[in-house]
């Protein structure tokens, strides 16, 4: 059974959902179908939840437990193959621009899958959901303190492999 207002709850909360779901999982296809089982899973709850805000923070769990199980399951030819299509493309001096954002979209993204699961949730939660830390404390149920600890160490961390990078 639909919720009343479903079209509503997904229209506003899609986009936000797909951010967090592509900076953790580093994928178009698979952040879809993750925003796609966490809406599946908020629908057959039966029942909405009294607000949006507490719509979106449910969501936002479930999101991360998915994307989380999606992580644990990645394998090591998945990366080796993406690391072969990034170094066999062939550049055009025309598209040069294009290909430098391209690569330093990619070895951001590469960063923050190296990142371990509690830092990377926490920054991608940060930087790309655009949360407060309250906000966040809230999603992942510690306390504020803890995330803004994360937040640093994971900002942190990322400068650094970013360095070794370039």
């Amino acid at each position: 059974m639909l919720h009343a207002g479903s079209a509503h709850v997904y229209e506003t909360l899609y986009p936000i959902l797909f951010r967090i779901a592509y900076r953790i999982c580093g994928n178009r296809n698979k952040a879809e179908d993750i925003c796609q089982e966490a809406f599946i899973k908020y629908f057959e709850r039966g029942e909405p939840l009294p607000d949006l805000e507490q719509t979106k923070y449910w969501l936002i769990r479930v999101l991360r437990n998915l994307a989380l199980n999606h992580e644990k399951k990645k394998s090591r030819e998945s990366k080796a193959y993406q690391r072969l299509a990034r170094n066999s493309r062939q550049y055009t001096e025309s598209g040069e621009t294009e290909v430098l954002q391209e690569e330093t979209r990619s070895l951001v993204q590469q960063a923050l899958d190296r990142l371990p699961y509690k830092l990377r949730s926490v920054l991608v939660l940060k930087e790309y959901a655009d949360l407060g830390y309250r906000e966040i404390s809230r999603i992942l149920g510690i306390s504020e303190g803890n995330v803004k600890v994360r937040v640093f160490r994971a900002r942190e961390r990322l400068a650094l492999l970013l360095e070794d990078e370039l």
